[in-house]
């Protein structure tokens, strides 16, 4: 596991990715020191010593907080993102409005440099 790219998550809200830099056994019984490097700017290293279960994605809690740990797995070549398939259908959407009503949208309308240009002279 040492190396993966994590996705921690606080209440079920992802907050920040890290990277597991390294995983020794803590002198606890079944428990480990884990240290992350936390994926932002600046750089931040944290150790935490959590159960095996916690870092495999079982929830625990810390200062109150729930929080968990997810493996970060590169999707395939051929994997789109929801939000931009709803981005393209909205714009197919708000383009079939514009033809539809033939009209000027709202605020003004497009004019080119040379038009403006020629206007001022």
């Amino acid at each position: 596991m040492e190396n993966d790219v994590v996705l921690i998550y606080v209440e079920d809200d992802p907050i920040s990715f890290a990277r597991i830099e390294e995983i020794r056994p803590d002198v606890k019984k079944d428990w480990f020191t884990i240290k992350l490097l936390m994926l932002q700017i600046p750089l931040k290293p944290v150790t935490w010593i959590l159960k095996a279960d916690y870092i495999t994605g079982d929830p625990f809690y810390m200062n109150g907080q729930m929080l968990r740990i997810e493996k970060v797995i590169c999707p395939p070549d051929d994997y789109e993102l929801k939000e931009d398939s709803q981005v393209e259908s909205q714009g197919e959407t708000k383009e079939h409005q514009e033809t539809d009503n033939k009209s000027t949208p709202p605020g003004g309308e497009v004019i080119s440099f040379a038009q403006h240009r020629r206007s001022k002279k």
